[in-house]
């Protein structure tokens, strides 16, 4: 018999034992009446081995009880183990439980409210897809390459948690096979579109994504996650996912040009994930097709990084001043505080 705080799984054994000594037969001449070696004897009592049913159609004709009950026994003892062994482990979660920012995922509507636990292991179980919390760091189940701004267990935790619920949410939609050469056509309209609002871009970004194959994902920001996107495989079609509410847009836009480097770049498709050397030239890659590096020399040795001239260096490129003026800030050749009245921050639904 095993047991759990809530299950009791008991071995069909205990009724073939109540059946024996109700007969007053030994185990050993229960063995020669099976056909049986008295050692498979002793452990199918102990429920060590298991009851199949051509063993409840020899229990049928020794007892005279309708091998249906023996088969609906040992069904139900082995649901039952199963419910003792899974319940017995869960408290081996719950530290690992504790370092997913459960609240909030359950705030968004991603898991279910709960109080105790147990059950926020299995609710985490189910949002996970796996019988156990120990496997979701498995790069098999999710391959992700990312873009945070900071690494720790915290944002570790966060980051898997956001992947996996752009993941669910990209089943939903359709897109064709993946095709990096159209992607890559598609970039100066996409260098267009930063002019645009959310309200415009975002759709079009999804209808042409989607016949690149890809599922563009907008989620919100997990506090401590320092994510800015994600990118990975899931079957046919690549995930591309990215934070939203309260972001600039040129952190908006240079997330989504580093994500479409990993995938032009095929960075995607490495079984063994990237290096800090495929993140670099990612880096690279957003900043040049958005402002070419030499466009930008040009402008900065002009020295003059008044508001008219930023637009009018913006309006001359055809992209967002929010873009410039980012760049310019993380160059350091203005203050971080300058001209962030160009810099929208984007709400997306």
């Amino acid at each position: 018999m095993s047991q759990s705080k809530t299950y009791i799984a008991t071995p069909p054994g205990e009724t073939i034992k109540e059946q024996l000594q109700d007969r007053g037969m030994q185990q050993k001449e229960f063995a020669v009446r099976m056909n049986l070696s008295e050692k498979h004897v002793s452990r199918l009592i102990n429920g060590e081995v298991h009851l199949t049913p051509d063993m409840a159609v020899k229990l049928e004709m020794v007892f005279a009880v309708p091998a249906a009950f023996w088969n609906k026994l040992e069904a139900i003892y082995r649901e039952k183990l199963a419910k003792v062994r899974d319940e017995n482990s869960l408290e081996n979660e719950f530290a690992l439980a504790k370092r997913f920012p459960y609240q909030e995922m359950a705030n968004l509507g991603w898991v279910p409210k709960v109080t105790g636990m147990k059950e926020r292991v299995i609710r985490l179980r189910q949002f996970f897809e796996v019988v156990t919390l120990y496997l979701i760091n498995s790069p098999a189940i999710t391959p992700i390459i990312y873009r945070r701004q900071s690494v720790s267990e915290k944002a570790s935790y966060a980051l898997l948690a956001w992947a996996q619920q752009a993941k669910r949410e990209a089943r939903k939609i359709v897109t064709a096979k993946i095709n990096q050469g159209k992607l890559e056509s598609m970039l100066p309209t996409f260098r267009q579109l930063t002019t645009e609002v959310p309200q415009k871009f975002c759709p079009r970004l999804e209808e042409m994504l989607a016949t690149c194959g890809i599922a563009i994902i907008f989620l919100p920001h997990i506090k401590g996650s320092f994510l800015h996107g994600a990118t990975f495989r899931v079957g046919n079609k690549i995930v591309l996912g990215l934070t939203v509410r309260g972001k600039y847009a040129d952190k908006f836009w240079f997330s989504f040009f580093h994500e479409l480097a990993h995938i032009l770049h095929g960075d995607v498709f490495k079984q063994e994930g990237v290096e800090q050397e495929d993140e670099d030239k990612a880096d690279f890659f957003a900043e040049e097709k958005l402002i070419p590096n030499d466009a930008f020399f040009d402008f900065t040795a002009a020295g003059d990084f008044s508001r008219e001239s930023i637009l009018k260096f913006a309006n001359r490129i055809g992209i967002s001043a929010a873009i410039v003026v980012g760049r310019l800030q993380q160059k350091k050749i203005i203050h971080f505080s300058a001209h962030n009245d160009l810099r929208p921050q984007y709400v997306i639904p």
